[in-house]
């Protein structure tokens, strides 16, 4: 336990081999032996806390979610040194990137993904700094492992001691120069894209809960499944993967929000309409993946690389 109701999960190889290379930001997905709607594995994604130098195990970071579907539950309550899970390879819909200037702002357990960035920022001499922010100090995860960065940029923020955190006089000083990333609950999110409109400086973040999308009318379109050799037609009614997944086409899916991208898809034609909380701007224009648990199609036929 690395904070309270947060457990700290390291994996590695049944047969002691190397793991997949992942970069700071990427996250994979735990297989559980619990069933999902369609009767199939539970997929639940983590991000990757660890060292990306380390070949041999994954660090993942889980909280328990009270309110959740029980898969986190399940890993605090079942898993034991020596089980054996599936996993999945890394994937990152968070990477990393050579900025001027980084401040780090992390809500609870959104550190997961922003601790590897600091490693890297630390390993690159990059201008840096950290704010992790929770409503207790007992709740502020791997308070060792913060305690050994270098303290002069670390703040920790523990809202019932000293009130919420002050976003806008924070982040009022920062220009072009600096990018924020972000990871934690949609409030800390919504509150620092809201402050993010019309300034200078830049933002990425990463939601474990889907934004609120403006509402939007289904419109029927038709999917093109090259792989599959089929043609479905998606009612108003339906979304893509639940057609997808009654066609008897094995998709990949954990959150049914749009937020993890595990059932992410290429595109081959047409034009997707994008309600995932994933995809940034450029890649949404680009439109050659999309999210199928939410988004639909703008186009009347999408085809897929499926």
């Amino acid at each position: 336990m690395v904070a309270e109701g947060i457990l700290e999960l390291t994996l590695g190889a049944s047969d002691g081999s190397r793991l997949p290379e992942w970069r700071a930001g990427a996250h994979v997905d735990l297989v559980l032996p619990l069933a999902d709607a369609e009767g199939e594995p539970l997929l639940r994604p983590y991000s990757l806390c660890g060292d990306v130098a380390d070949r041999f195990t994954y660090r993942l970071g889980i909280l328990r979610e009270p309110a959740g579907r029980g898969g986190s539950a399940w890993v605090h309550d079942h898993v034991k040194v020596g089980d054996e899970l599936a996993v999945s390879p890394p994937r990152n819909h968070f990477p990393f990137a050579m900025d001027e200037r980084v401040l780090f702002i992390a809500g609870g357990i959104g550190i997961t993904p922003i601790l590897p960035m600091v490693r890297k920022a630390i390993f690159d001499s990059m201008e840096w700094r950290l704010i992790v922010a929770a409503r207790t100090t007992a709740r502020l995860p791997f308070r060792e492992e913060l305690a050994h960065l270098p303290q002069d940029r670390v703040r920790l923020h523990c809202s019932e001691e000293s009130g919420m955190l002050d976003l806008k006089a924070l982040l009022a000083p920062l220009g072009p120069e600096t990018t924020v990333y972000s990871c934690g609950p949609a409030p800390l999110l919504d509150a620092l894209q809201a402050l993010n409109q019309g300034a200078q400086w830049h933002l990425k973040i990463e939601r474990f809960a889907a934004a609120k999308q403006p509402k939007a009318e289904n419109q029927p379109f038709d999917v093109i499944c090259k792989a599959s050799a089929k043609r479905l037609h998606v009612p108003a009614d339906k979304s893509l993967l639940e057609v997808l997944k009654g066609a008897g086409i094995k998709v990949d899916s954990s959150c049914r929000d749009g937020v993890c991208g595990t059932c992410e898809t290429r595109v081959l034609s047409g034009t997707p309409c994008h309600r995932d909380s994933v995809l940034s701007p450029d890649e949404r224009a680009e439109g050659t993946y999309m999210m199928v648990c939410v988004s639909r199609a703008k186009s009347d036929v999408l085809e897929l690389d499926i």
